[in-house]
């Protein structure tokens, strides 16, 4: 935490940028924190062992660990050409995507979970006005994802609950 001055400043825990506006914010352990985003304030909430660390102990995103992954997300229909572009851009603005890739029905993206998920990617897509795939398959798969990242997500949280404060491995 920055201390505070006539123009505070204070850095997003997730994302690092320097935050000057209190808009995005929440308190964790009588601390309040400050985000650029709503999108780095509810990875924050959702996950907050991630970012801030115990006594000897500093989280993974203070080591500057980042987790990369890449997945493709099937639409139900392919994008007209005219919206392929304009939905990368879209999915771009989004803090921690890497690569964003469309064809045909298939968005392949590459992103760091510690900023943001699957699930708010796939979220983004819904509210663009593309329809994710509906199989009962595509729904299980994504599904999937979401567990299997909550999971990666758990044993990275520093937690006194698995010894003295050490990384949960």
């Amino acid at each position: 935490m920055q201390s505070r001055s006539a123009d505070p400043e204070w850095r997003d825990p997730v994302c690092g940028m320097l935050v000057e506006s209190d808009t995005f914010q929440c308190e964790y352990q009588n601390i309040p924190f400050h985000f650029c985003s709503e999108q780095c304030r509810r990875r924050f909430c959702d996950n907050p062992h991630l970012y801030v660390g115990l006594p000897g102990h500093p989280a993974p995103k203070q080591e500057g660990v980042e987790v990369i992954k890449r997945r493709r997300i099937r639409l139900s229909q392919p994008l007209p050409d005219d919206d392929v572009d304009a939905l990368v851009d879209y999915l771009q603005e989004m803090m921690g995507i890497k690569r964003v890739r469309v064809e045909r029905d298939i968005v392949e993206v590459s992103y760091d979970l510690l900023q943001v998920t699957a699930e708010q990617i796939e979220e983004r897509i819904a509210r663009f006005g593309a329809h994710l795939g509906e199989g009962w398959s595509e729904r299980l798969r994504r599904a999937w994802i979401h567990f299997e990242e909550e999971n990666n997500l758990a044993s990275l949280e520093v937690s006194t609950s698995w010894g003295h404060g050490e990384h949960k491995h």
